[in-house]
């Protein structure tokens, strides 16, 4: 289980005739072989992404990650070495140009809720890679939020875990604030939450009236700190 440790020479791409260096260099890390090596024909198939080295251990992707400085960390929450979710914590504290994307077989939203709000932007499930992968990791390099969409529409019909609503804010405000904060577009929100996308936008007008926050940056750090997200 897992295999051989795989690295690849990181080779001055600005040579003669060389193409251009991909903008998204990433770091795999999952225990399994086969895994990884589907994942990395999969990422590699697109021509901004270059996959810089593969770990099978939590120790092997904070070297590799230390020595390779990847722009993304796809990780496993399930390896050896330690826990994935306790990972990602440690890992953005120590490489804050690194964003994480979870890529991972759990499908339970509390999971998914702890990985985001321990610092990743991205949770992917194994069994939607080939769709969803990508985008995650091109949002992810953009500082941006991916979530797989069942688990988003789960997340967000979630009461929040107080009693109390921040500035006011109504139940059906913070199930938008919250997929607003995991990444989803109006649409997608709209969808989600069987509403009209004229609704879904009066719904994020009220909330930035109420807030004083415009940004997406902004609503992801306000959902963040009042613990809408974990």
């Amino acid at each position: 289980m897992g295999g051989q440790e795989i690295t690849i020479d990181d080779t001055d791409a600005e040579t003669a005739g060389a193409s251009p260096i991909p903008t998204i260099r990433i770091v795999l890390a999952d225990d399994h072989e086969v895994v990884r090596s589907g994942l990395r024909l999969l990422l590699e198939n697109e021509t901004d992404l270059e996959v810089v080295a593969e770990a099978r251990d939590v120790d092997s992707a904070r070297r590799y990650v230390r020595g390779h400085h990847p722009r993304v960390l796809v990780l496993d929450l399930n390896m050896p070495g330690g826990s994935g979710l306790e990972t990602i914590p440690s890992v953005r504290e120590e490489f804050p140009a690194t964003q994480i994307v979870v890529l991972t077989a759990e499908r339970e939203p509390t999971l998914a809720r702890k990985a985001i709000a321990a610092g990743a932007l991205g949770y992917v499930l194994k069994d939607a890679a080939d769709s969803e992968l990508m985008n995650a990791v091109a949002l992810a390099a953009e500082g941006r939020t991916y979530l797989n969409p069942e688990l988003g529409a789960k997340l967000a019909s979630e009461p929040p875990e107080s009693d109390s609503r921040p500035d006011n804010l109504s139940p059906r405000e913070i199930e938008v604030l919250k997929l607003i904060a995991l990444g989803h577009t109006n649409g997608e929100i709209a969808a989600s939450l069987f509403l009209s996308v004229r609704t879904v936008e009066s719904h994020r007008a009220h909330i930035q009236q109420k807030i004083r926050l415009t940004t997406r940056a902004e609503l992801v750090a306000y959902a963040r700190d009042h613990g809408l997200l974990g």
